[in-house]
């Protein structure tokens, strides 16, 4: 604990939450191998972790949550400010007395007979001007074994703190898990997060959501840089240029599949690599030169186990052999693991995430299939480990970033890609992003759920506001992304996805990319510039001219009764919306009314 005395404020702040807590011991976190060791077999003892089989996945445990604590819970997650006008009008309230106040009856006593853990952490590499450091005190190992994975941590962090430098306040406490004691509250304006009542990483890793998106954006307002829910990709071009393309995907759109990409066999020919330097969260920040630059803030990976496979995403499958906490799978006899849309056949019989005899084909009272992984079951792995993996991961400075992307789940309406006109309007094509509810999802299959550039469940301020500080970034850029926007998903008469997606999806990577470097051609339409055929190199695929017509229209109908939904939408944000985006909205109306 010698690091931190110097740091006075710090360790009065651990002497006073350790005073509401009440641990029977304080642990500081310094990052070291002996140190990880000592807590994965305490772990073990406690049944906290299970050990997995070791010559198939060397370094890898099991984990399983509690049954009710399986994702995060928005439901309970607030924006602690003392004005509610500041939260705005898509973030639940309370004002900072009241989170105080009703965490503090929760965070009571909580940790008697358990262990506080202090976890300096980095978020961004050491010392780099992007980053952020917080100290996470939780009574979970499997926090600080999850933490060691996802960021920086340890003594190096406490010395780059100092004696003196600004840090995080997070709080952690499992409690007694119970749903109706949980609360994941940000106070923004104390650079406080507090989590209490429950496990899953989502709520409990407060460098993760908590700190790089909902305090993080609260942050880069106020610094004038942006903290977004963005993988970051790099795309080799034969001759050796790297293009550097931040992107913005709802859940369920394949965010950590493009992040990881392999190139097609149709493109191989061509010697395009891929590097991932980030699959989730991207820091971005203009620099003096007047170009926008980003760092992934972690070191790891928080990914979703089902529906990852060796098609869907070889890379990942790579990275998670080894040094690897599965949550929430199948438990195998063999003690490896398995999940729904895997590789391989269901076992024939095995654990299931909630910890029973499982067999596949189980119906329960209800007669709905019994799964044995949980459809948000998850991996944490190493960003080391993946066999894409960017060398500038640790560069201070971050990659340049050429082109901004967003995405989302459209059956109809939305083309395969389409590019903005400007800055401006990218940040409108960003403010409009949606996707529509799948037969798998609760609501009405087909409705529209608007999620401004991925961001809605995690902007932790006025959604408004975010909005003109995006334009306002704008101003700050000599030479500003080009944005994008695709759609994945596009279904034809038969209801079949019309494009392969997946590997190919780099097809409209080097499109994108030719456009940034000004040699793809383009046409206009009302809602941006579309590729004209034979843009896209489509060697390989088995795709006519009237299915990649199709892929690519711009339906003038269709969009004109969008325009009602998105005006619909926009009134959410009542009078703090910025002018700019309602007339980007009546200019996508002009643009349509004088359309054929």
């Amino acid at each position: 604990m010698h690091e931190a005395l110097k740091h006075h404020k710090l360790q009065a702040w651990v002497k006073d939450m350790a005073g509401m807590c009440n641990p029977d011991q304080i642990v500081w976190i310094d990052g070291s191998e002996d140190e990880k060791k000592k807590l994965e077999q305490e772990s073990l003892s406690t049944g906290e972790i299970i050990e997995l089989n070791q010559e198939k996945l060397p370094g890898c445990y099991y984990h399983r949550t509690s049954t009710d604590d399986v994702a995060r819970t928005e439901h309970l997650t607030y924006i602690c400010t003392k004005k509610k006008s500041a939260a705005g009008p898509t973030n639940n309230w309370l004002s900072p007395e009241k989170g105080y106040e009703k965490a503090k009856d929760i965070f009571q006593n909580s940790m008697v007979g358990r262990t506080m853990y202090v976890i300096p952490f980095s978020m961004g590499p050491i010392g780099s001007e992007f980053s952020k450091i917080g100290v996470e005190l939780t009574d979970s190992i499997y926090v600080v074994l999850n933490m060691r994975i996802m960021t920086r941590i340890g003594k190096p962090v406490l010395d780059a703190l100092g004696a003196d430098n600004d840090f995080t306040k997070c709080l952690h406490s499992k409690a007694d898990l119970d749903i109706n004691k949980r609360l994941i509250l940000h106070f923004p304006e104390d650079n406080t997060i507090w989590s209490v009542g429950s496990g899953y990483g989502g709520n409990v890793l407060l460098g993760k959501k908590c700190l790089s998106l909902r305090l993080g954006s609260w942050l880069a307002k106020k610094e004038g840089w942006l903290a977004e829910h963005m993988l970051i990709m790099g795309v080799e071009a034969p001759g050796g240029h790297i293009v550097y393309v931040a992107a913005a995907f709802p859940s369920a759109c394949g965010k950590t599949n493009l992040a990881m990409l392999v190139p097609p066999q149709g493109l191989k020919i061509k010697g395009y690599r891929i590097w991932t330097v980030g699959d989730d969260i991207a820091w971005l920040r203009a620099d003096a030169d007047g170009t926008l630059w980003a760092i992934n803030p972690e070191t790891g990976f928080f990914g979703v186990a089902p529906g990852t496979n060796t098609k869907t995403n070889p890379n990942a499958i790579a990275t998670i052999q080894r040094n690897t906490i599965y949550t929430n799978v199948l438990l195998k006899d063999d003690k490896t693991v398995w999940w729904e849309g895997g590789d391989g056949p269901a076992p024939a019989s095995g654990i299931n995430w909630e910890g029973k005899l499982w067999k596949p084909g189980m119906i329960d009272e209800n007669g709905n299939q019994v799964l044995g992984a949980h459809p948000n079951s998850r991996f944490t792995a190493p960003l080391v480990q993946c066999p894409s993996i960017s060398n500038r991961i640790e560069n201070h400075h971050g990659v340049p970033i050429d082109a901004i992307i967003f995405g989302g789940r459209r059956a109809r309406l939305v083309p395969l890609v389409y590019e903005s006109f400007d800055w401006e309007h990218g940040v409108f094509v960003g403010t409009t992003m949606a996707s529509e509810r799948t037969a798998a999802q609760a609501g009405l299959q087909g409705e529209i759920r608007r999620d401004p550039m991925a961001m809605l469940p995690f902007c932790g301020y006025s959604m408004g506001l975010y909005f003109q500080h995006w334009l306002d970034m704008g101003n700050k850029m000599k030479k500003p992304p080009k944005i994008f926007h695709v759609n994945w998903f596009r279904l034809d008469d038969n209801g079949k996805f019309m494009w392969p997606g997946f590997g190919e999806n780099l097809r409209v990577l080097e499109w994108i990319i030719g456009r940034c470097t000004n040699i793809a051609g383009a046409e206009q339409t009302p809602i941006g510039y579309i590729p004209k055929s034979g843009d896209l190199d489509l060697t390989g695929l088995s795709i006519n001219s009237a299915t990649l017509e199709k892929l690519l229209s711009v339906d003038k109908k269709e969009w004109e009764e969008e325009t009602k939904d998105i005006e619909k939408f926009f009134r959410t944000f009542g009078n703090v919306l910025p002018a700019e985006i309602k007339n980007q909205l009546q200019g996508l109306r002009e643009r349509l009314a004088k359309s054929k």
